[in-house]
């Protein structure tokens, strides 16, 4: 459940332009994980998005595949509880004194889904993130929601991430990074507490349009993850591809 990170350099060239800036992306990935855990069954997923900034306003919209599992229809038949996630979102991002701020508002949608469950749900988005030396990016990111997908009561999300740029290789522009997150879910309406993190590297190889690989570890805190059958949450490597355009 998660929108696009779409190239932050559109944003800015709108912000000192004041013209309108359009972007998209496609991601390929072997498997698509949210937070520390899958939301594909560890299967493979397609994924894209588009980006329309002004200055420092941002609309987009984001899509992905999802496996969900199954569940039984009021007729007593079986099919996938969701098969595809699409990602409505919106905000600013002003620039102050160096620190780029990211303020939004996301809305998380599976259209398809079985109905059984209320797995639409919207979360407010609030960051920071500020460049040192021109080569290490530092940021914190913030995500609450008062009920979260499922309808499993409130839910906060606090991560800090790091992201540093190497030396080019050849074509490819390496940058390393990693990331922690804690989430706080509302126990008492089906929620959790867990702690989740990554760390990768990203080879960028193309500037027009942006071309990039990224490999990339992740895991969870979260207990019977090694026995869990969906939504598995133990480590992993995932690879993705991504275009920007």
């Amino acid at each position: 459940m998660s929108a696009a990170d779409l190239d932050q350099a559109s944003v800015e060239a709108a912000a000192s332009s004041h013209k309108i800036s359009f972007s998209a992306n496609v991601d390929l990935t072997t498997d698509y994980i949210f937070r520390g855990i899958s939301q594909t069954d560890e299967g493979p997923a397609i994924q894209g998005g588009f980006e329309l900034a002004y200055n420092i306003l941002y609309l987009g919209v984001w899509g992905s595949n999802v496996d969900f599992g199954t569940s039984s229809t009021s007729f007593g038949n079986s099919r996938n509880l969701a098969n595809i996630e699409i990602d409505w979102y919106g905000g600013i991002k002003p620039v102050l004194k160096g620190v780029s701020f990211d303020i939004g508002v996301y809305y998380y949608t599976y259209p398809d889904s079985l109905g059984i469950a209320d797995l639409d749900y919207m979360e407010v988005k609030t960051g920071a993130s500020h460049t040192f030396f021109e080569k290490l990016t530092l940021g914190v990111t913030n995500w609450w929601t008062p009920n979260n997908s499922g309808d499993t009561g409130a839910n906060d999300v606090l991560e800090f991430s790091g992201a540093y740029a190497l030396k080019k290789l050849w074509i490819f522009s390496p940058t390393v990074s990693a990331l922690i997150g804690r989430q706080w879910g509302d126990e008492s309406q089906g929620g959790s507490d867990y702690t989740y993190w990554n760390a990768g590297v990203t080879f960028g190889f193309h500037e027009k349009p942006v071309y990039s690989f990224d490999v990339r570890y992740w895991d969870t805190n979260l207990p019977g993850c090694s026995n869990a059958t969906i939504f598995q949450c133990d480590q992993r490597v995932i690879g993705t591809f991504q275009a920007l355009f």
